[in-house]
């Protein structure tokens, strides 16, 4: 009887304590949730250091260096600055790949000194658009089906990226040097609505595209409206094969990239304890949305335009520039206020029916109405002679009535195409500070009879027109005869 008495005793016992350990402890543990990680709640510890999101991880950065370089001063020439002035017998101090200073009687001290007097110095051309390394002439026939310009296969190609294409030993590189071209944008081809992200290079020699990349410029990403991308659907039997179909296949996509961003963000903060499964296409496109992207749309009518602008607010990410964009002139406006470039041609007109429209006045029109506008190559050839296309398309408007001096058209192809690329900091004006990206022009560079004399790259001599062993050259050319002194 006493065993049973005191058994039941000691249960009241261990009951009491656990009951006033409970109370005693409720004050201090009211009001919180379940501790993380220990399987009352949603949220875990990661595992391990945190996996970055791969929005903008660039697994292959630049290792461009600067050609050797002197300390050299430029006198007495005609500099349009990219930036809206003209400064005659003015002269320019290259110093450490910065333009140190620009006015006039600059002292020499130990610098290397071009006498200018009777030429004109600019900036160096920038080509927002190009196919340089991927679009190589001439072509042969397996590039009718499988060509380096576009990955053909889907219609999203996000997860490719041009710059896995370029090929180095492209004679156009050099040849845009010798125009006066010293930063170009590689982009994809039009055929898929998202085409891939494109490259920032130098036309530099290099066994390397890492060798040309700019360093620390972004990545872009090119789309594609119209008729190429459902021109493509119909011919191989896939979606889209409507404007109205891309439209639908570029707003599921987004759908899904923000599906996939949330889930990042989920495991970034705890709550998830493995990262998501990698997808290299919505990789790009949730980097474009989350703004470390800039989107080069190629888009001819003011409609599609229009459209795509439309989807941009949709989803909250910018649009960078319309690229062709035939129909400018008809929306500047809308252009202007929505801070987006158009990257054109200055008279490619009527080779199909979305450029039907297109008038020799483009360019300027967009200018005029305060737009971002700005000359592109889209070809090899072109590409020689962006100083020219900038004349053609200034000369329509000045017959159209617009006053458009050099100093300000210059910047069609220096300031302007420099903004798209993001590098307006560093390139396409002269300034003191800025990357001594110099081009010195035999005259007035408008005018047809110019030609690019020497080429500065980051203050390093690129190029010389009198000079041969001052020209690169491709191993294409080596052992090949060239025509010395003059152009390439």
């Amino acid at each position: 009887m006493s065993q049973v008495f005191f058994r039941i005793l000691g249960a009241v016992l261990v009951c009491g304590a656990l009951l006033l350990n409970a109370a005693g402890a409720a004050p201090d543990d009211a009001g919180k949730g379940p501790e993380k990680g220990k399987g009352g709640g949603k949220e875990h510890k990661p595992r391990g250091p945190l996996v970055p999101a791969p929005y903008a991880v660039d697994p292959n950065p630049s290792t461009y260096r600067p050609l050797p370089r002197v300390t050299t001063l430029i006198t007495h020439a005609t500099v349009l600055d990219g930036a809206g002035a003209r400064l005659d017998d003015t002269d320019v101090l290259m110093r450490d790949g910065k333009v140190a200073a620009i006015g006039r009687g600059l002292p020499a001290g130990d610098a290397k000194v071009i006498d200018a007097k009777g030429r004109w110095v600019t900036p160096g051309i920038v080509d927002p658009h190009s196919h340089n390394g991927t679009f190589v002439l001439p072509l042969t026939s397996i590039d009718n089906e499988s060509s380096d310009i576009s990955e053909m296969s889907d219609p999203n190609a996000a997860d490719t990226w041009i710059e896995h294409a370029v090929n180095v030993q492209d004679l156009s590189f050099s040849r845009a040097l010798a125009g006066g071209v010293t930063t170009l944008q590689i982009l994809p081809g039009s055929s898929p609505v998202f085409g891939g992200r494109s490259v920032v290079v130098k036309p530099v020699a290099a066994a390397t595209v890492a060798g040309m990349k700019f360093p620390d410029a972004r990545q872009g990403l090119k789309m594609a409206c119209g008729e190429n991308p459902k021109g493509t659907g119909g011919e191989k039997g896939r979606i889209p094969t409507s404007r109205q179909g891309e439209v639908a296949f570029m707003r599921t996509a987004f759908i899904k990239a923000r599906e996939y961003m949330a889930k990042w963000e989920k495991y970034e903060k705890g709550r998830e304890k493995n990262p998501p499964d990698r997808d290299l296409k919505l990789d790009t496109l949730a980097a474009l949305l989350n703004g470390d992207l800039l989107l080069q749309f190629h888009c001819y009518r003011a409609d599609d335009m229009a459209v795509m602008i439309g989807i941009a607010r949709e989803f909250n990410f910018r649009i960078t520039a319309f690229h062709h964009a035939a129909e400018a002139y008809k929306i500047p406006d809308v252009l202007r206020d929505n801070n987006i470039c158009a990257a054109v041609w200055s008279d490619w007109w009527g080779f199909k029916l979305e450029v039907q429209d297109g008038v020799r006045e483009n360019a300027a029109f967009v200018d005029a109405a305060g737009a971002c506008v700005s000359m592109h190559s889209d070809s090899p050839d072109i590409g020689q002679r962006l100083n020219i296309e900038a004349a053609k398309a200034a000369g329509a408007g000045r017959r159209a009535g617009l006053a458009l001096p050099s100093e300000h058209v210059i910047q069609w192809i220096t300031r302007n195409p420099a903004k798209m690329l993001g590098l307006d900091d560093r390139i396409g004006t002269l300034a003191p500070g800025k990357n001594a990206d110099v081009v010195i022009w035999s005259t007035d560079p408008l005018s047809i009879y110019s030609h690019a004399d020497q080429v500065f790259i980051d203050g390093a001599l690129a190029f010389d027109r009198t000079d041969p062993k001052a020209r690169q050259r491709a191993d294409f050319e080596v052992g090949r005869p060239q025509n010395e002194g003059h152009r390439p």
